[in-house]
């Protein structure tokens, strides 16, 4: 491992077994208490982060499951599958699931947007899809070009930029390049690995980069001074996923070796927790990531008892965090009462079909009786 002024090195924090071939994507649900995997067995797996909690095996796609994610709330999660269709699980030990039959080749990426409301799904047939999450019902597809298609290269995974302003690349040139969106140019390139890039994704304060390749290794980057932090080894065989976790503290890992990992980040709470509150991110023209200071950092604060301040303050936070709480529940709530409605609509359908057909069939029989 590369040394780092401030950090101390990441380590393995637990390691799942359970999948029977090679993992394709992971994610942590927004509370960390779970962590979704799916893979080329067909499966979707949910591991507890509690000590001695079973796992999850979901079993409803008829090919593989190409790509998971938890929703903004963590009570849904969404998979994508080889066999061209999109699942809404409810993740717990009933595993039930709605399908639906988003595309007409792999779904290779599923998205909730952030308000969970809507779910965004791409695949091999050319065509991006948008989708209502609560009912499950088609909005809009993505699929001409109006204009001249610039260029086109093969990229194995991309992932934006938590300020929204540039995006990473992993290539099967085995490079990482970072693009500024709002005026299409290379920003920065690494050559850190020497086999094929296949995942990335950005650290919540928008300053590192981890990566999983073919050469078995993660890397870890500092965007700030565009230089490797740190090299990972664990998987036997090529790395095929990698994911931080919403407040960053810990990533997940995903291999060819059928084998979760969940990695402590060990960066210094400073060096991001006070950056995830008070600060903004962008790209200066000169192509270097820099950090805003939020207004709240900005000008000389009124001088206050601080004794009152920070009782006022804890009290508002307090309050803060109550009905955020309140709220993330009754979201929740609400999600798992939507889907359960939803698989309770497909179950009544098949139901009715059943039914049809047995009519159907009766009626064929009277009348081969009549005649």
């Amino acid at each position: 491992m590369a040394a780092a002024a401030g950090l101390e090195d990441p380590s393995l924090e637990k390691h799942f077994k359970g999948h029977r071939d090679a993992i394709t994507s992971v994610d942590f649900s927004l509370n960390k208490k779970q962590l979704a995997s799916g893979s080329m067995d067909s499966c979707l797996m949910i591991w507890s982060m509690r000590p001695q909690m079973r796992a999850y095996r979901f079993v409803g796609h008829k090919d593989a499951v190409m790509c998971v994610q938890f929703s903004p709330s963590g009570h849904l999660v969404a998979s994508g599958s080889r066999d061209k269709t999109v699942r809404l699980w409810v993740p717990n030990v009933k595993g039930e699931s709605t399908v639906f039959k988003a595309h007409t080749a792999t779904v290779r990426s599923v998205q909730f947007s952030s308000d969970g409301q809507s779910l965004v799904t791409a695949s091999d047939d050319k065509t991006v899809k948008v989708w209502t999450v609560h009912r499950q019902k088609f909005l809009f597809s993505l699929n001409q070009h109006i204009n001249w298609v610039r260029c086109a290269k093969f990229v194995n995974h991309v992932d934006f930029h938590p300020s929204g302003t540039c995006i990473a690349a992993a290539g099967t040139d085995n490079t990482v390049k970072v693009w500024d969106v709002r005026m299409n140019r290379l920003l920065q390139h690494y050559q850190v690995h020497s086999a094929v890039v296949n995942c990335l994704s950005f650290h919540p304060s928008g300053n590192y980069l981890i990566t999983a390749s073919n050469d078995s290794t993660l890397k870890i980057l500092d965007l700030l001074e565009g230089r490797l932090l740190y090299t990972l080894h664990g998987h036997q065989g090529p790395a095929t996923c990698v994911a931080f976790s919403r407040t960053g503290d810990l990533f997940a890992s995903g291999g060819s070796d059928e084998q979760v990992m969940v990695w402590k980040t060990n960066f210094d709470a400073a060096d991001y927790g006070d950056v995830l509150k008070t600060q903004k991110y962008a790209t200066n023209v000169t192509g270097t990531l820099h950090n805003l200071q939020s207004e709240m950092d900005c000008g000389d604060p009124p001088k206050k008892n601080k004794t009152q301040e920070s009782a006022r303050n804890q009290h508002q936070q307090e309050e803060e965090t109550s009905l955020a709480d309140t709220l993330e529940h009754i979201v929740g709530q609400l999600d798992v009462l939507t889907q359960t409605v939803s698989i309770l609509e497909q179950r009544l359908t098949l139901t009715e079909d059943k039914l049809k057909e047995c009519l159907e069939n009766q009626q064929k029989l009277m009348h081969s009786k009549g005649n």
